[in-house]
């Protein structure tokens, strides 16, 4: 949210200006990236309607392209998109970040995202490093929403990586084609972190990876995805999948493998060793919905599936296929050694054809099963699956008691036959709200027995449950913190921010200004338990913040003293985030 105040009288020049951001909510198992805690040191503009002639890259004379904005970036520096439609079609090549100073890329936070529309693909990331793409919106592109890739360098480990994908909404992206919302190819040490992926190309991805390595992909939407929501082949390795929820995901909503060309994998392709299609991928604490399979394991090695709740997949439970087999001088391993663990499996029988689908070429006789909750609820004396290998401690045919399936809310109640059934697994420590896992867990992606904590905060949209209840907000639906409740001009996440409240139009967070001295000013503004607030001021002719002080919210007033004041007077502005 950004508020203008009326300016004081120390002095004419001077504005206040009261901003509010937010950091991740408190969770059981905390994401960290290499961005935490970092703010750029300067920004450029850009703008539809600015000049790349004649602009200087400030807020009030923005560059028109992200390409300009481009020349002469350092390290530590954010190109802010102002709001607005841009043209898709931008290339990004050889940037490079450090871990102490990232490069952003994006809309302004706390601003509406700009949208990025048309063209083949709306940006093309190529060897970068230390980069950050947040706060956009893209759509209509006819290939790729974006791509990311190295640039050819299929053996370097360091061509791209160290990159974080934040806050996009990618939607009707191809043609029909294989043409997909987040395309990543040899990409290392990354993130996707609260995106949104909507109506993909029927035959792409919303994300695929063709030989990524060490990515974790969180807190992400995925809706009418195309052939599948994300795609994991060509030698990708080490990638969580975790907190996401699926909604008609595809034929695969997950395809853990899948088919590549020799030639495309990272690394190339070894003549000494068995080679894969992807191993280590992990699939936790996830909600799935529709799709005619959850899951599908394609050539795939020592991959867990673990803690997830499926509702109603169309055709089969899980699939089991080998697509890319030993020939040409190369061998690979049969898909096998996997596990599908603490998941609840909600399912209409009259839809599936076979529980399990199970390929040719497969080793699927080494899978291991244990702790799931089978219930077919049209047929329940069926629920129990035929599985390729025996299962350890399986529920079958007990209605797991959802808090309300109709309102889309999947939680089990706490007299299910899902809660303590689950088996502990390392690793897997937090679920869908991010809330700790009991000793033994509940089976599927929430914890029943999990204490509630504040920020829990199931729909992502960073205010918690509970104060959105208290409040008459609704906890499932994400576009609650973009509403004016009250109608003051501050949204619903604003006013949680803030600590007022977002039904009565009176209750505003506040600054108020007044002279301290000849040649000072005080700034005065309340406070709420929980909330970091930094003070950050600037020249009136300078775009760099600097920091004036930080304050642990303590639930009364607090006052910050500047002086001297110079001449031309200063720009204030206060930052409010959730207390770590």
């Amino acid at each position: 949210m950004q508020r203008v105040l009326k300016p004081t009288a120390t002095s004419a020049a001077l504005w206040i200006f009261a901003l509010a951001t937010v950091v991740a909510a408190e969770s059981c198992d905390p994401i960290r990236t290499f961005a935490d805690g970092k703010l750029p040191v300067r920004e450029i503009f850009i703008s539809p309607a600015g000049n790349n002639s004649t602009g200087n890259g400030s807020q009030a004379n923005p560059y028109q392209t992200i390409s300009r904005a481009l020349q002469g970036v350092q390290p530590g520096d954010a190109i802010r998109m102002l709001p607005g439609t841009y043209s898709g079609g931008t290339s990004i090549g050889n940037l490079t970040g450090t871990s102490n100073a990232p490069i952003w890329i994006g809309g302004v936070p706390g601003q509406a995202r700009p949208v990025i529309n048309g063209g083949s693909t709306a940006i093309q990331l190529s060897r970068v490093r230390y980069v950050v793409l947040e706060n956009i919106e893209v759509n209509g592109a006819t290939a790729n929403g974006i791509n990311c890739d190295d640039g050819g360098e299929y053996a370097n480990t360091n061509s791209t990586r160290h990159v974080l994908f934040r806050n996009l909404h990618i939607h009707d992206i191809g043609t029909g084609g294989n043409n997909d919302g987040l395309k990543l190819s040899g990409v290392y040490d990354y993130f996707v972190l609260d995106c949104e992926f909507t109506r993909m190309s029927a035959g792409g991805s919303g994300i695929d990876h063709v030989g990524c390595h060490r990515g974790l992909i969180a807190r992400c939407r995925f809706t009418d995805a195309g052939s599948n929501a994300i795609q994991c082949k060509g030698g990708s390795e080490d990638i969580e999948i975790r907190w996401n929820t699926f909604t008609n995901g595809g034929a695969r909503a997950i395809n853990i493998g899948g088919s590549t060309g020799f030639e495309f994998f990272r690394p190339p392709l070894s003549t000494t060793t068995p080679n894969f299609e992807s191993k280590n991928i992990r699939v936790i604490a996830n909600l799935f919905r529709g799709s005619d399979t959850p899951v599908a394991y394609v050539g795939t090695v020592n991959s867990l599936v673990a803690n997830n709740t499926f509702i109603q997949p169309t055709r089969w439970l899980m699939r089991i296929l080998q697509e890319t087999v030993s020939s040409g001088g190369y061998t690979f391993l049969p898909c096998g050694n996997n596990q599908f663990i603490n998941n609840l499996v909600y399912f209409d029988r009259s839809q599936i054809s076979t529980y399990v689908n199970i390929g040719a070429n497969t080793d699927a006789a080494s899978f291991s099963f244990a702790n799931n909750l089978w219930y077919a609820f049209n047929q329940p004396n069926q629920s129990q699956p035929s599985l390729p290998s025996p299962e350890t401690n399986g529920v079958y045919a007990l209605n797991p008691l959802f808090v309300n399936a109709p309102a889309g809310d999947f939680a089990v109640v706490s007299n299910s036959p899902a809660v303590g059934r689950g088996r502990k697994l390392p690793n897997v420590r937090a679920d869908l709200r991010e809330r700790c896992y009991a000793a033994p867990p509940t089976i599927g992606a929430f914890e029943a027995n999990a204490p509630a904590i504040e920020r829990a905060d199931y729909d992502g949209d960073l205010m918690p449950d509970v104060w959105e209840e208290a409040n008459g907000l609704n906890r499932l639906d994400p576009e609650d913190a973009t509403l004016d409740a009250d109608g003051d001009g501050l949204s619903n996440l604003g006013e949680y921010l803030a600590g007022t409240d977002p039904n009565d139009p009176r209750s505003n967070f506040l600054l108020r200004a007044s002279a301290a001295a000849a040649d000072g000013f005080a700034l005065r503004y309340a406070t709420v338990t929980g909330r970091l607030y930094r003070v950050q001021t600037r020249e009136l002719a300078d775009a760099a913040w600097s920091e004036a002080a930080i304050t642990n919210g303590t639930g009364g007033e607090v006052e910050h003293v500047e002086s001297p004041l110079t001449a031309d007077g200063k720009i204030f502005r206060v930052r409010l985030e959730l207390s770590p």
